[in-house]
């Protein structure tokens, strides 16, 4: 399963971290460290939901 997880990581981590980016650019925060630190959070809010998918995936 930790496998698939890393996998699913990868595609779920490049969504969330995008997705984070192009909300922080709408809302008018240009600045390096807001585009950076929304990736980040988009990376780490992927850790779980690509574990869970995981999870849901083998049951």
């Amino acid at each position: 399963m930790v496998r698939l997880a890393a996998l699913l990581y990868s595609l779920i981590a490049t969504a969330l971290a995008g997705t984070a980016v192009i909300a922080v650019l709408t809302a008018g925060m240009v600045s390096t460290l807001a585009i950076v630190g929304a990736a980040a959070v988009g990376a780490v809010a992927a850790l779980p939901a690509s574990w869970l998918v995981a999870k849901r995936l083998y049951q």
